[in-house]
């Protein structure tokens, strides 16, 4: 735990708060101080204030705040492509196959050690073997994702996904034909008892709501986009095997598809407000080669 104070004195007379903590806490990023600004972390005269209130000589600044843990994770060379990035975050396109983080069954070769050898900052919120996974994917699910710089930015991205201002959409290919060309599925998911890699459909659990929309019938499969209302873990690939119509090449909540790797799943839409200009972004990216290429044998 970091504790401290410090006096205001006439050189900083009438600066902004963030500015003067800048001068006297330097191993700290600007960013890093406007978060613990917000979180009541730093306090003048003891009182909670904006990060560009402006001081005067005498005031007290007071502090309390974690000290960063160093990563532990190494950098890798890892194949990802880096679609935008600005001095707050990153939009990066996430192939099929790639785990977003390392855990107990994969410590090496995932997006952050991708991330960690070509990015120098990274959001430290969700701890040393996830900076700057401010939401994932499943490994077998390609697509965009959000990635923060730093804390700051973390906290309005994450709070933009609860608050459902980030509109994140996929396309996936389904089994079967749908009955309606639109609709919304909503239930609740909690971990399969079973199986702890897994969900399960339960009233018991968290609430998970997906918005559908049929973009092209085949046969016997459907191209869907589904947009996301909230974010559990696998909740399309739970709703879609709840519906009867499991995404192709689901071998966890489906079966298996020959020359498939993984399931037909891919986010290729976000939107949100970049937290520093509150400008509207938006991105898209294009199927995978591998998805085209199946639906090409389907047309």
């Amino acid at each position: 735990m970091n504790k401290g104070e410090f006096i205001i004195d006439k050189n900083h007379e009438k600066e902004r708060l963030d500015n003067v903590c800048l001068s006297f806490m330097p191993n700290l990023t600007r960013s890093h101080i406007k978060l613990l600004i917000e979180k009541g972390n730093i306090l003048l005269d003891g009182e909670k204030i904006k990060s560009g209130e402006k001081v005067k000589c005498g005031q007290k600044i007071s502090y309390n705040y974690e000290e960063v843990k160093p990563l532990d994770v190494i950098p890798q060379d890892i194949d990802f492509e880096i679609i935008y990035q600005d001095e707050d975050l990153l939009v990066v396109n996430k192939p099929q196959g790639l785990v977003v983080h390392p855990c107990s069954s994969t410590k090496s070769g995932t997006l952050v050690n991708g991330l960690l050898n070509r990015i120098k900052d990274l959001s430290g919120i969700n701890g040393v073997l996830r900076p700057g996974i401010v939401h994932r994917l499943d490994k077998n699910t390609s697509g965009l994702m959000l990635v923060a710089k730093n804390d700051f930015a973390h906290n309005h991205l994450a709070e933009q996904i609860k608050n459902k201002t980030c509109q994140r959409k996929y396309l996936a290919l389904c089994e079967g034909v749908f009955g309606k060309n639109e609709g919304r599925i909503e239930t609740f998911l909690e971990r399969n008892k079973k199986d702890r890699k897994k969900m399960a459909v339960s009233d018991k659990g968290k609430k998970a709501i997906t918005d559908y929309k049929v973009i092209k019938c085949f046969k016997n499969k459907t191209l869907v986009e589904f947009t996301l209302q909230t974010g559990r873990t696998h909740q399309i690939r739970v709703h879609c095997q709840m519906i009867n119509h499991p995404i192709i090449g689901d071998d966890v909540y489906g079966v298996a598809e020959k020359g498939l790797s993984g399931q037909l799943l891919h986010a290729y839409y976000i939107k949100f407000i970049q937290p520093s200009s509150q400008k509207e972004m938006r991105f898209t990216i294009d199927l995978p080669n591998y998805f085209k290429d199946y639906l090409n044998k389907l047309s």
